[in-house]
């Protein structure tokens, strides 16, 4: 007779509470980011354990009660007031007995009285959560400031001091490790196998509604309303400055931002953060709500924007499709004068539905098979925790590149990966990646005078059929820092920048995540100090070229980006003529539209190396390529 404590149904059952746990931890803080906007200091602390610690700083309190009354001092304010904590770059720890867990966040406050005061502060959160009878709350938040600073002059270091790094919770083995195994057996299954197969697909779901939700945010950034009205269900609405029903209303609605395109110093990026999906299948409907940050403008002036945006999705001919898009506005100002005043209440609650309901999906046929339903529950879940391994080195990748770490950052990569190296070319394998890093930047020091922070947000994760590999596009955003005053034209003026990574791609190795490619394409916009903005920059001389890459000569690539052709047309360095902001730079993609299936203009299903290299390929090493995405 089989030991009961070894049966297949408890092991997959215990990997789906644990999954469910990594993403009951990542929404918990999420809505606490959703909660301070809209000022609810009592139901911010109410996520706290009971004898929950808050540290900010130096200054700590205990306790829920404690907890509030410090949030509502550091966020009142009058009419008008803004408390927005944009918080994101999400790396999750799942303790072995899977009743605790460590992660670690970026954090930017944007900060108004609603008199004309305004402020931003940056730092980490590296934070403890605990699992009680009531389900996840945070048993420790403990935020180190980075930098501060006022509207009108900008931010610098806090202090005005060198930056220590921030001790880290996780290590280049354990951060692609966010499930480790549990020791011993897995507790006997409480849940019958129909239940798990329900959960499974609701975690299915959240991951191609999340994807969907990220792509629909590249497409408006680039005012590609072509791919944005594709993703359209037929009977969709949207409440943008007033109600707008239909796709041909929809697209009129979003034309409102603009013609189609993006020309010379136009700006209509919209970075979306702590997005919160709910997806139920069986219903075929699902909602994700999020925070947006505007970053706006055309040549000679710039604009802020902040939105709580609350969409809904339905799967209409088998696939997820958006029914409603819905934005709430929470401020708007000219980048001159800054949100000091005139905030808006953030929506606290749903709003009522702006259609009917769904058509039902058509109900799956199960498999023949308790054995096969199994593995199929097996499979969908090795997919959801691939989406969790995936973000999570990506993460760590942002968080090593900031702190100059060059040892741990190679290490995050698989044994034969490469990495892009911006303006000069490919780096394969590990040592060559920290040698390049070493070559252009030196030794990784302990503390820095300035930091360019590297934020991978708003991620479109697709994993392979067997769960193995990932491809990744995230966004980059940069804010950067220094211990002394702007200085106009200075690498670490306290200012914004922007660039994307299109196609990154991460595989299993070894039982742990790894990144196997990393591409970047930057800059889309840059600005020349804080006062000015991104509207300030002025367009290159004609015929001015940039200096090529140092690592040109210092430490040479493997791949040169002179090797790469058309794919390299508008690096800097590269083969064809460099685009520099106010200019546009073409955006890559590595997935077609995932309704349609229309393929953008430029289109890279693959890794660079692998496409120049034959060596290099994943699938030459024995992984399964994830595809371009197309369909999710």
């Amino acid at each position: 007779m089989p030991n009961p404590s070894h049966r297949p149904i408890d092991a997959i059952a215990d990997q789906l509470d644990r999954i469910e746990s990594v993403r009951a931890v990542k929404d918990l803080q999420r809505r606490w980011s959703h909660l301070l906007l809209a000022g609810r200091w009592d139901a911010a602390a109410a996520l706290m354990a009971e004898r929950g610690v808050f540290r900010w700083g130096e200054e700590e309190v205990r306790g829920r009660r404690a907890t509030a009354a410090w949030l509502a001092r550091r966020g009142g304010g009058g009419p008008g007031a803004l408390h927005a904590e944009l918080i994101d770059e999400p790396l999750v720890s799942l303790s072995p007995g899977g009743r605790s867990a460590l992660g670690r966040w970026m954090g930017l406050s944007l900060l108004g009285d609603g008199r004309g005061g305004a402020r931003i502060e940056g730092g980490i959160y590296e934070n403890a959560y605990v699992r009680g009878r009531r389900g996840w709350r945070i048993a420790r938040s403990h935020y180190f400031p980075q930098f501060e600073g006022s509207y009108a002059d900008g931010w610098t270091n806090i202090g005005d001091a060198d930056l220590p790094i921030v001790p880290y919770h996780f290590s280049p083995d354990s951060c692609g490790v966010p499930l480790p195994p549990r020791e011993g057996p897995a507790p006997r299954a409480r849940a019958a196998l129909a239940e798990i197969e329900r959960r499974a697909a609701a975690l299915a779901a959240e991951d191609a509604v999340r994807n969907l939700q990220a792509a629909c945010g590249y497409y408006v950034d680039r005012r590609m309303w072509d791919d944005v009205t594709d993703l359209l269900a037929a009977d969709c609405a949207a409440e943008i400055g007033g109600v707008h029903r239909g796709r041909d209303g929809v697209r009129r609605a979003l034309e409102t931002m603009g013609p189609a395109g993006l020309g010379q110093g136009d700006l209509n990026d919209w970075p979306q953060f702590a997005t919160i999906v709910r997806a139920d299948p069986e219903r075929g409907e699902a909602r994700a709500r999020g925070i947006e940050l505007g970053m706006l403008g055309s040549m000679g002036r710039g604009r802020w924007a902040l939105a709580v945006f609350d969409n809904r999705f339905v799967i209409e001919d088998g696939i997820w499709k958006l029914k409603e898009l819905r934005r709430f506005p929470v401020m708007e100002c000219d980048y001159a004068d800054g949100w000091g005043r005139g905030a808006m209440p953030a929506p606290s609650a749903l709003p009522e539905p702006l259609t009917g309901p769904a058509d039902p999906p058509a109900k799956p046929v199960p498999a023949a098979t308790r054995a096969a339903r199994a593995a199929a529950a097996g499979l969908v879940l090795a997919r959801a925790a691939a989406w969790d391994g995936a973000e999570n080195v990506s993460s760590a990748y942002g968080y090593y590149l900031d702190d100059f770490r060059w040892t741990e950052m190679s290490a995050i990569f698989a044994e034969k990966g490469n990495k892009q190296s911006p303006f000069a070319g490919y780096y394969l394998g590990r040592a060559r990646i920290d040698g390049a890093a070493n070559a252009m930047w030196g030794a990784s020091p302990e503390t820095r005078p300035g930091i360019s922070y590297h934020w991978r947000t708003q991620p479109v994760i697709h994993v392979s059929e067997d769960g193995r590999s990932a491809n990744i596009r995230v966004r980059l955003f940069q804010p950067r820092t220094w211990k002394e005053p702007s200085r106009p034209g200075a690498f670490y003026a306290a200012a914004f920048h922007s660039g994307m990574y299109p196609n990154d791609q991460a595989v299993l190795e070894d039982g742990i995540w790894r990144l196997w490619s990393l591409t970047i394409d930057e800059p889309y916009f840059t600005s020349v100090d804080w006062r000015g903005g991104w509207a300030a920059v002025a367009p290159a001389e004609p015929g001015a070229k940039p200096r090529p890459s140092p690592l040109l000569e210092r430490y040479p690539p493997d791949v040169p980006m002179t090797a790469l052709g058309r794919r390299a047309g508008h690096f800097r360095g590269g083969t064809g003529d460099p685009v520099e902001w106010p200019g546009i730079l073409p955006m890559w993609f590595h997935y077609r539209n995932p309704v349609s299936g229309r393929v953008p203009e430029r289109h890279c299903p693959d890794c660079v190396p692998a496409l120049v290299i034959p060596d290099a390929s994943m699938t030459r090493h024995g992984y399964q390529l994830p595809g371009d995405g197309a369909g999710g």
